[in-house]
């Protein structure tokens, strides 16, 4: 089957991405701050309610470019040892567009005064929505595009651990435990890797690198890297490497102790064969509620 219409050739180069690049799952600049979309064991290691909203446009000006949106939020329970969270995004990538609701629990093991590990469960479901019959087609005809793909609800379970200290995390996960079928394809089990410290060099600024190694079958280990500066525990500046993929800038600001925004560019070099858009963009936003003004919080929390 030929293919020439422009309107259909941004969804099977996407697509083709997605299963060369292992991108079957959105990518985020800021995985950092979205740590209970990849990790379930990361809900409640705050110590408050935390709310993160995250925005990213990528290849902007390039028609049918991914485009994905989450909200989450995780809170520690009375039960020192348990917490909960639920994320909820909205993944939009050519003519196909995927709603997820994910239910997070954690069991907080404390290992002495300074550390923690933390084992969690995450159970939730796709939504897939496909206006395959707006495709364009050289065979009007063809039965593959008939029809809409319309509420095609596919249910998942998954899988982490994440050990913490005040300057140091590192957690593993299995965010999607079930392959399920799915419009390109067979959905791919994805193995996740996140690590980070802070190392103080003066009084007013911090070094934090962080990584997010992804590790999937039939296709390349991808890590990210990141190397950002933090001053006056207020700024943050930094920089990312995507092996691969991608290299870029973030910016952060401390509004308050409980009260974080932050900016993300990065330009995909390893597209060949996609040389004209303008980069990626990301908008992060994260707020911690404190209701007790008894409770002993963490300041600053740096995950």
């Amino acid at each position: 089957m030929t293919l020439i219409k422009k309107t259909i050739v941004p969804l099977i180069f996407i697509l083709s991405c997605g299963v060369a690049k292992a991108q079957q799952d959105p990518m985020y600049t800021h995985y950092m701050y979205n740590t209970l979309v990849i990790n379930p064991a990361y809900a409640g290691s705050r110590d408050a309610l935390t709310v993160t909203a995250l925005h990213r446009s990528q290849w902007v000006s390039y028609k049918g470019a991914p485009m994905v949106q989450t909200l989450n939020m995780h809170t520690p329970l009375r039960n020192e040892h348990l917490g909960i969270g639920l994320s909820v995004s909205n993944d939009k990538i050519g003519v196909s567009n995927t709603t997820s609701a994910v239910v997070d629990f954690a069991y907080i093991l404390k290992l002495n005064e300074k550390s923690k590990l933390a084992l969690g469960l995450s159970a939730g479901a796709n939504i897939l929505q496909a206006n395959l019959s707006t495709v364009q087609l050289d065979q009007q005809n063809d039965p593959s595009f008939q029809n809409d793909v319309n509420n095609g609800i596919t249910p998942n379970f998954g899988f982490g651990a994440y050990y913490s200290r005040a300057r140091f995390y590192a957690g593993l996960s299995v965010p999607k435990i079930m392959q399920n079928n799915i419009l390109d394809g067979k959905q791919q089990r994805h193995y996740y890797l996140i690590a980070g410290t802070v190392i103080k060099l003066s009084d007013d600024l911090d070094f934090k690198p962080t990584t997010f190694i992804k590790v999937t079958s039939a296709a390349p280990v991808q890590a990210d890297v990141t190397a950002s500066f933090l001053i006056m525990d207020k700024i943050l500046l930094g920089a990312m490497f995507r092996t691969g993929d991608a290299f870029g800038a973030l910016v952060g600001l401390n509004i308050t102790d409980q009260f974080h925004v932050g900016y993300s560019y990065d330009y995909s070099y390893g597209l060949k064969n996609f040389k004209y858009h303008q980069g990626s963009h990301e908008i992060m936003l994260r707020y911690d509620f404190i209701f007790s003004s008894k409770k002993q919080i963490r300041t600053p929390r740096y995950f």
